[in-house]
């Protein structure tokens, strides 16, 4: 089991990753798109990324992305997700 402070980097990489494509995870979740199990589970596959640096310093350079990097283990869910 993730240590609680594994969980909270990569809840940040997983909110901020949606963030960076124009997703709002909140506003889904309100709206009935995803669930809350869908992003708590979304959160622990970014915790088996075995490289969650690279993701953090694309995220620092970039603004906004058309697409989730492919390594993301989380690609499928944020491209249905998206606008």
């Amino acid at each position: 089991m993730p240590t609680r402070e594994t969980l909270r980097l990569h809840a940040g990489l997983v909110d901020d990753m949606a963030s960076m494509l124009d997703i709002n995870l909140e506003e889904a979740a309100i709206g009935g798109l995803v669930s809350v199990d869908q992003i708590s589970e979304a959160v622990l596959r970014c915790t088996d990324c075995p490289n969650p640096q690279h993701c953090q310093a694309m995220l620092s350079q970039a603004a906004t992305a058309q697409r989730a990097p492919e390594y993301c283990r989380n690609q499928e869910l944020l491209h249905k997700l998206m606008p």
